[in-house]
């Protein structure tokens, strides 16, 4: 009996040992990225998001040095169990409750903005070649929310860590080049009007910021609101994508992965109040350090010739998909009659 009880406490933390190794090779490689970030602080401004340099330092590091068996583990678990923690994290970052102050003229315009958006996306990538998984992924990341997108769709699709790469590293990319443009047209706009259209087409909270100021305080206010109504949509796009690829016997247990179910449950708690903001702030900044070490965990698992070989198209995908985006961002604009 004593040794039946002692097994899975042994199992456990030698399971814990074997995983050990990959997922310090990771927050090392996080560590790097946040240093890295703090140096380009230094200088006045971020260009590169930490998710973004951590894959990019995982992936040049693949190129001199294949992880053995002792890291591999690790790295898998880091790549797809900490992602999944991550995203469902994130959860407890967003209220419902923006959807009452905003009114639902708007959240549905922007419900039916993201589906749409990422058809047309989608489309684009496939027109000039790129491959399904990886159109999909880039899509879903300029419609909905950047690199937590493409993270939280990645293990849906079942895509490859060259796949996610390609994705991530392009579209962040194209994503700084859309801050510095976006800025010329608030000449033809109002603060509220360009707000709502850096909020629709930048694709990471923190370059929505940096988009908006320029427009002022109304513009920063509006464009981090309709940012957050976009990033709502990712259970649903993500369940969607879910049914899609299920095979029959259908079942909504079987459609809905554990980490969106995570996600909506922490989302309705916050909603209501019974997570306090400082314990909500904690989970969202776990959240986005698990992700760092995730994308380390991608990088280190990618091969770096398969990113390098889909660039020029997936790089041509996400500029196209960006200024269709703004075309019909600015069309929903005038569809609901933002002054």
């Amino acid at each position: 009996m004593c040794c039946l009880k002692t097994w899975p406490m042994s199992f456990s933390l030698r399971k814990s040992f074997i995983l050990l190794p990959g997922i310090e090779a990771c927050s090392l490689i996080s560590v790097l990225a946040l240093l890295g970030v703090q140096a380009q602080a230094y200088y006045g401004r971020v260009w590169f998001e930490p998710l973004v340099l951590s894959i990019l330092i995982g992936a040049l590091i693949r190129v001199v040095w294949t992880p053995g068996s002792m890291f591999e583990p690790g790295i898998s678990y880091s790549a797809k169990t900490l992602l999944e923690i991550a995203v469902a994290l994130l959860g407890a970052t967003i209220s419902i409750g923006v959807i009452i102050e905003y009114g639902w003229l708007l959240v549905l315009g922007i419900a039916v903005f993201v589906p749409v958006a990422i058809g047309v996306s989608y489309g684009i990538g496939r027109m000039l070649g790129v491959a399904p998984r990886v159109s999909l992924l880039a899509a879903c990341g300029n419609a909905i929310c950047g690199n937590s997108a493409i993270a939280a769709t990645a293990p849906v699709i079942g895509a490859t860590a060259a796949e996610v790469a390609s994705a991530i590293a392009f579209t962040a990319l194209v994503g700084l080049a859309t801050v510095l443009v976006l800025p010329l047209a608030l000449s033809a706009m109002t603060a509220t009007q360009y707000g709502v259209l850096a909020g629709l087409t930048v694709y990471a909270v923190p370059q929505v910021l940096a988009a908006a100021a320029p427009g002022g305080i109304a513009a920063v206010h509006m464009g981090t609101v309709t940012k957050l109504l976009r990033v709502l949509m990712l259970g649903p796009v993500i369940l969607a994508l879910s049914i899609g690829r299920m095979t029959p016997p259908f079942s909504l247990a079987k459609a809905v992965p554990w980490f969106i179910s995570a996600f909506v449950i922490l989302m309705g708690v916050n909603s209501i109040g019974l997570i306090p903001a400082h314990v909500s702030a904690w989970m969202g900044s776990a959240s986005g350090y698990l992700a760092i070490a995730a994308m380390a965990g991608l990088g280190l698992q990618c091969d770096w010739r398969a990113v390098a070989k889909a660039g020029p198209r997936v790089s041509l995908t996400v500029i196209l998909s960006l200024a269709a985006l703004a075309l019909m961002a600015y069309g929903l604009i005038r569809l609901l009659g933002i002054a």
